[in-house]
């Protein structure tokens, strides 16, 4: 019986190459949500209070997804022996939890707004909104190249760009209505905006809560992996196959392999490990190799792989 454990934690570097992008994007938007508070009270404005509200929760938001970025990063300890990945699939969960909390309270605000219609509060509201698209797509493209790898960051991604589609309705709509006095503009497009926000975060909240729950991530297809396993020339079966997340960018693997001949090097175990990775992306893999079966997996699903 011969184990293999092969460990390739690229992910540290992955969440340092981002802790200037927190830094950044937290001191943008808390400086935006200070400014925007301030010339609502002095300007009368309901509208820029309120969203100052809600900048301010994408401001804690930013903070979650830092924080555990940063504990992603920290080494494994005794107690937690694979350290805190787990972390960012935690905080991209809560996220994606909030932003549909946040968007709840634009689409009652929005419906609220079509039965009672309000007129924009003059210039200035348009030109803080303004100031709101500039910061909030700056501080989305900070995260626009690791979306698609880490959903922790693509967490954060989504909150930025709804803030900042949501800032671009209100000049969008704030210049039609001067001209126009279509009042009901500014709640529609915001509606509108709402629904193709929900599409995105909708996505956001099925993939954290499938993590979570220590489903395969969406990327790999089990059963390749299992068909890629058993069909490599010294392998005559397996069982015991389980692949999960251990974070928003590392997944783990660990599976018995039984072997028509027990090889007496590690040559084998490192080709498959390193080949799990070349084609999955799996980073973490422990691998068991046996001769005979000494009896399934009580968690296998029958019937497959």
């Amino acid at each position: 019986m011969v184990h293999h454990h092969h460990h390739h934690h690229g992910e540290t570097q992955g969440a340092d190459a981002h802790h200037g992008a927190f830094a950044l994007g937290v001191g943008l938007n808390l400086a935006f949500v200070l400014a925007e508070a301030w010339f609502g009270l002095s300007h009368g404005s309901l509208a820029l209070v309120a969203d100052a509200g809600h900048n301010l929760s994408d401001v804690l938001s930013l903070l979650l997804a830092w924080g555990a970025a940063w504990l992603a990063a920290r080494p494994p300890t005794p107690r937690h022996s694979y350290g805190y990945r787990r972390a960012t699939i935690l905080a991209s969960l809560l996220s994606a939890m909030l932003l549909l909390v946040a968007l709840g309270a634009i689409t009652l605000e929005a419906v609220q707004r079509l039965r009672h219609p309000v007129a924009v509060a003059g210039n200035v509201v348009i030109w803080v909104a303004l100031a709101g698209v500039v910061i909030n797509t700056a501080t989305a493209i900070l995260f626009l190249r690791g979306r698609k790898e880490d959903l922790n960051i693509r967490a954060a991604f989504l909150h930025m760009a709804a803030d900042a589609a949501v800032s671009a309705g209100v000049v969008i709509a704030g210049v039609m209505m001067i001209h126009t006095d279509w009042l009901w503009l500014d709640p529609l497009l915001s509606l509108v905006i709402v629904g193709v926000v929900f599409y995105s975060t909708w996505d956001l909240l099925k993939e954290s809560v499938a993590m979570a729950m220590d489903a395969v991530p969406a990327h790999i297809d089990p059963q390749a992996v299992a068909d890629y396993l058993r069909g490599l020339p010294e392998v005559e079966d397996l069982h015991d196959l389980h692949v999960w997340a251990m974070s928003t960018t590392e997944t783990a693997l660990t599976v018995h392999l039984t072997v028509c001949c027990c090889p007496d090097s590690d040559a084998f175990l490192h080709r498959v490990a390193h080949e799990l990775e070349d084609r999955f992306g799996i980073r973490h893999s422990t691998i068991q190799v046996e001769q005979g079966d000494p009896g399934g997996c009580r968690l296998a699903v029958p019937g497959s792989l």
